[in-house]
């Protein structure tokens, strides 16, 4: 057992490493050739876009004209109308403009993201079992939430944004030079002086709201583990310990909370300053160039006006060129896992498996190690021929190479030397769905999926009727409990079926590996972890489960090996003994001590 230091508490589970920011935001391309995908809604994206940016700035010119027309001298009815009647316009065409763009942009966010998680997930269905031992599925499973939250947000908002405030700044520093080219000069000059700080500032913010964030995570982990153990923390009596290792958590918290709310607090001071401060100088100086008559009081109103729609603009950009990175660096990660190849694929013209199947297995000098663990190897120099109809039981030793046979078997991995062959046909040659279609296989703990009865029994075969179903129920001892269900085959088993017991799930695993009907069986360990009474149901199940199958089976519990027709002992990655349990108990070998330890014990 590994030590742990005294001090320490629960274990809490790794954290889902958050995607960092990329240096560029070259991964982003992905996004635009699945958006891309949609030339239609991008364009009327687009043109939503360059409409309500250029009624934005409509706007100011609109107020230009009404003070300079409907309020100057010689304003008339008809002068004020049609100068209030042109800003209404505007902002008629500004909503409509604005409706129009959310929508399409929020629809292609939507839509780019649903791909991109169907592209991926098509893709993680055909990596063999070693890629998932080098990649953590629960790392995987917060690539395909948040990262595709983030690209969400990314193509739903944050490009929308800088699109819109792109065009908005550009517009509007064109409309200022008309306006007033030496005001606008200085306006420049002043924009990077309130731009600076917000960068500044804002790096922190999000750096400390980051923080912030992760400590909130930190105590939904806590709250989590302790509430999932509270029987082991009671039993214990270590209330007061996890009430305190609780207490610094959320002082942890509400620090980092201070230091989000010091920054935000400077930076919402600072920027209010230079940006009132900022129009405070520029109106100063353009009622200086009113009073002169240099220009009228409509332009200073519209220059006021656009150059704060301008600095929000550029100030929009630089806050959202930080979310932009951090969706390039969302788009890598998802990136890579469509750039995965699988190792286990088919030829380009692979070897049809000969019909009617024949059920022979045969493993011949074959050497495998397991890419997490390359020191240590699994099989060794393993050769072993089962024929058709033939019931082998597998024992031996934790690690001796048992499981190792069945993943080989129906190709999850290739062995590094020898060769795997089923009905005479090598694996490599074969297509991996055509060798599998061959094989049913009944795990050690039957592993049931969150849906009803009857999707859980005919995941070996998606085609089968109810009366294929029961059929199999029966023959699976499986019937009488189902039928005892609120709502039957319909009933909602819960996850990881969590409404059965151990023996009822592994009875339904025997049921559905007798609807795959296949010639080859692969049970592992299927009894080991049930008490006697589902034992026998399981054990009865399984014996008109092997009837006229070729059967790989390994045997932990002393009914299946007697009933084998032969007893394949392994010890560190080869054959060691072969026989009868009645031959091999008198060769006081491994079996026979394997024997002493497990079964002498059952029969007691």
């Amino acid at each position: 057992m590994d030590a742990t230091p005294e001090n320490s508490g629960p274990v809490a589970p790794a954290a889902e490493a958050a995607p960092r920011p990329a240096r560029t935001l070259s991964p982003l391309r992905m996004l635009l050739r699945q958006a891309a995908s949609y030339p239609g809604e991008v364009a009327i994206a687009v043109t939503a876009l360059l409409i309500t940016s250029g009624a934005t700035i409509a706007v100011p010119a609109s107020f230009k004209s009404i003070i300079d027309k409907a309020f100057g001298k010689g304003a008339n009815a008809d002068t004020i109308n049609s100068s209030f009647r042109w800003l209404l316009v505007v902002v008629v065409i500004l909503g409509i403009g604005t409706a129009v763009r959310f929508y399409f942009v929020s629809w292609l966010g939507e839509r780019v993201v649903a791909d991109i998680r169907l592209k991926v997930q098509a893709n993680l269905l055909r990596m063999p079992p070693s890629f998932f031992e080098t990649n953590s599925p629960k790392e995987i499973s917060s690539r395909m939430t948040s990262d595709t939250a983030i690209i969400e947000q990314v193509v739903g908002t944050t490009c929308s944004i800088a699109l819109r405030n792109s065009i908005t700044a550009l517009g509007g520093l064109i409309y200022l030079f008309t306006l007033a080219p030496a005001l606008t000069a200085g306006l420049l000059v002043g924009i990077p002086v309130v731009v600076g700080p917000i960068v500044y500032f804002g790096s922190r913010l999000r750096t400390a709201s980051r923080s912030s964030q992760d400590r909130v995570a930190d105590i939904g982990v806590q709250i989590s583990e302790v509430l999932g153990a509270m029987k082991v923390v009671q039993a214990f009596g270590q209330e007061k310990r996890e009430a305190g290792r609780f207490s610094e958590a959320v002082e942890r918290t509400f620090g980092a909370a201070k230091r989000r709310i010091f920054i935000r607090s400077v930076m919402t001071a600072i920027v209010i300053f230079l940006v009132f401060g900022g129009i405070a100088v520029l109106m100063w100086q353009g009622a200086t160039a009113v009073s002169n008559g240099s220009i009228s009081g409509g332009t200073i109103a519209a220059f006021v006006l656009t150059g704060g729609i301008v600095a929000g603009a550029v100030g929009a950009l630089t806050e959202v060129y930080g979310d932009l990175l951090r969706g390039a660096g969302a788009a890598g990660r998802l990136n890579e896992l469509l750039l995965e190849q699988p190792e286990i694929t088919a030829p380009a013209r692979p070897l049809h498996l000969p019909q009617p199947p024949r059920g022979q297995i045969a493993f011949q000098n074959v050497s495998f190690r397991y890419p997490s663990r390359p020191e240590v190897a699994a099989l060794e120099d393993f050769s072993l021929a089962v024929e058709p109809g033939e019931t082998v039981a597998i024992v031996g030793p934790s690690g001796a190479g048992k499981s190792t046979l069945f993943l080989l078997a129906e190709r999850f991995y290739d062995p590094h030397a020898g060769m795997v062959r089923i009905d005479g046909v090598p694996l490599p040659q074969a297509d991996p769905a055509e060798v599998r279609a061959r094989m049913a296989l009944v795990p050690q703990e039957g592993v049931l999926f969150a849906a009803s009865a009857r999707d859980n029994l005919r995941y070996g075969n998606w085609s089968a009727s109810d009366a294929q179903i029961w059929e199999a129920a029966e023959a699976a001892n499986a019937a009488t409990f189902l039928k005892e269900l609120p709502q039957g085959l319909d009933t909602f088993l819960g996850e990881d079926g969590a409404r059965l017991s151990g023996g009822q799930r592994q009875r339904i695993a025997i049921a559905r590996a007798l609807l795959r009907d296949a010639p080859i069986l692969l049970l592992d360990e299927a009894t080991s972890a049930l008490d006697a009474e589902s034992e026998r149901l399981v054990q009865d199940a399984l014996d008109r489960l092997m009837k006229a199958r070729t059967t790989l089976v390994i045997a932990h519990r002393l009914a299946t090996v007697r009933a084998a027709d032969r007893i394949v002992v392994m010890d560190k990655g080869r054959i060691v003994e072969q026989g009868t349990h009645t031959v091999l108990s008198a060769q006081d070998g491994l079996y026979a001590r394997l024997a002493r330890l497990q079964f002498d014990t059952a029969e007691a």
